[in-house]
């Protein structure tokens, strides 16, 4: 009997998905893009007065969280509860860049219920990530 896992499934954090792609900007720039007002409002979905420090509670306009980590211009962690979900999920941003003017933005998230919500995350994750291309091409 063949045994079938599915995509996304882990043995401890249930379903997870990762979208990652490169820019041509600084660290800094893509650090800016996604810890600023109109970087957050492009992934995070808005909010008033996000404060992008630990320990910080947040409503946007899809969900509610806490930010987590915070290590500038590397890591963003945070937990996140669209409405109508059971439960938060984990979402972490990374900033990786070994040479000037190309970075790459990273979105992983974890702790999702089922393999509809992360089928559903992953277009959403890969939406920002052409938000911010398109943020990018603005500038």
């Amino acid at each position: 009997m063949e045994s079938h896992k599915s995509i996304g499934l882990t043995k401890t954090v249930g379903y997870q998905v990762g979208v990652r792609r490169t820019f041509p900007i600084s660290q800094q720039q893509a650090w800016s893009l996604i810890t600023g007002e109109e970087g957050l409002i492009a992934w995070l979905g808005g909010g008033e007065n996000i404060i992008i420090e630990p320990g910080h509670q947040y409503r946007t306009l899809v969900g509610t969280g806490e930010i987590r980590i915070v290590k500038p211009l590397l890591q963003l962690r945070l937990t996140w509860q669209k409405e109508g979900w059971q439960r938060p999920s984990t979402v972490q941003i990374r900033i990786l860049s070994n040479e000037n003017n190309k970075t790459t933005i990273s979105f992983h998230q974890e702790h999702l219920a089922d393999q509809q919500i992360r089928e559903e995350m992953k277009r959403y994750w890969e939406s920002r990530l052409v938000s911010i291309e398109e943020s990018i091409q603005k500038m």
